[in-house]
């Protein structure tokens, strides 16, 4: 086991992280750089699963002590989280949950990421409600854009959206989209996957009905286990997309007949998906939570907002700071680039070593504290030279 360490210490954090020395990965956006001590915890639970067997009490706490650990990064209560496979997965409870009638309308930010659009794209389908994107204008934020969607369209009864976009980092300002929202009776539904463990959350000031967010982007751990945060009332009732033994009293359901009730597990819980509480994927997430934990959401902020100024410091002194996204997130930086250069600028960054993602011609920076603040300028360097 590595000692603990503080995500302010900057002499040694690359050292937790499983990463060749010739490569400077910036693309925790698409997935968190693999920690030493989660791929060890995977290796554990394999060997583990193929050489013993453990009993039903031992493998139910260990789902509680995991969700217990989730349940850390919303507000503290177990009862308010379910175990899901993926943000879509969860996204689909919350539209088949949110009442939704004919004429009525979702929002959706134009160019949001599929998972938090195509289910409610099939679920305005079913009942005749229709889709409004929020578009910026070229003087406009996304929040803005968000509000003017709110008044051009008095239907709207759900605004699904993220923090921060995930093709560049653009923020969204949450409290004031949730303060108009409330006023006229609309739902909010959260994908924090671009934000969850990089950022701090505020449910208390943006009182969202659902919230999702994957493990494996700035949570750090492995594919298959995702969050789903539910209000309370969402938390008593409310259909699951399964009707799985796993999200069930478990005591009780050996011993229903055909006609006997069986009860949901507590809270949030009866959205419990199956197959997805297993020995590697728990071993991952509870490895990979426990030290985002012990880093803490606060102190992970100011330490990649450093990197991330780092950047828009870089991109000012080589003459490029009109191509950066502006108002991004702490953890995330966009730089748009000409689209007849945007060839030229992706294989000048794979030929260095440096992995990033580009989408629509903006190559989304996403660093996390494996990467040195020093190191920041150097993809920078090498876009301006391939412009």
């Amino acid at each position: 086991m590595m000692p603990t360490q503080h995500a302010s210490d900057q002499t040694s954090l690359r050292g937790l992280f499983a990463l060749p020395d010739d490569m400077l990965y910036l693309d925790s956006a698409a997935h968190g750089p693999p920690l030493k001590t989660v791929r060890a915890a995977a290796t554990a639970a394999l060997q583990q699963s193929t050489t013993s067997w453990f009993g039903g009490a031992r493998w139910r706490d260990d789902v509680e002590r995991v969700r217990a650990l989730a349940s850390q990064l919303f507000d503290h209560d177990a009862d308010a989280i379910a175990m899901i496979p993926s943000a879509a997965y969860g996204l689909s409870i919350a539209a088949r949950n949110i009442p939704l009638q004919a004429q009525q309308s979702v929002l959706v930010l134009e160019g949001q990421f599929p998972s938090n659009l195509l289910p409610w794209r099939q679920r305005c389908a079913e009942v005749g409600a229709n889709l409004v994107f929020a578009r910026r204008n070229d003087d406009q934020d996304w929040t803005a854009a968000v509000l003017d969607a709110l008044d051009a369209h008095p239907g709207i009864n759900v605004l699904a959206l993220p923090q921060a976009h995930w093709r560049d980092g653009s923020l969204l300002d949450l409290a004031r989209i949730s303060d108009r929202a409330r006023a006229r009776g609309a739902s909010l539904v959260l994908d924090l996957s671009q934000s969850l463990g990089a950022m701090p959350v505020d449910l208390e000031a943006w009182r969202p009905d659902f919230v999702v967010a994957v493990g494996y982007k700035w949570l750090l751990g492995g594919y298959g286990l995702a969050w789903l945060w539910a209000a309370s009332q969402w938390r008593d009732h409310g259909q699951p997309l399964e009707q799985g033994w796993m999200a069930h009293d478990r005591d009780a359901l050996w011993q229903v007949g055909s006609n006997g009730d069986v009860m949901p597990l507590a809270g949030a819980r009866r959205y419990d998906a199956g197959g997805v509480c297993d020995a590697l994927r728990l071993s991952m997430a509870e490895t990979a939570l426990k030290q985002v934990l012990d880093w803490g959401i606060a102190d992970i902020a100011v330490q990649l907002q450093r990197r991330t100024a780092a950047l828009d410091h870089a991109l000012q002194m080589h003459g490029l700071g009109s191509l950066r996204t502006h108002n991004h997130a702490h953890h995330i930086c966009g730089v748009q680039l000409p689209p007849q250069r945007t060839d030229a600028v992706a294989r000048a960054l794979s030929d260095a070593g440096i992995i990033t993602t580009i989408r629509n011609d903006c190559v989304r920076i996403a660093p996390h504290l494996h990467a040195g603040i020093d190191e920041m300028s150097r993809p920078i360097e090498i876009i301006a030279k391939a412009l």
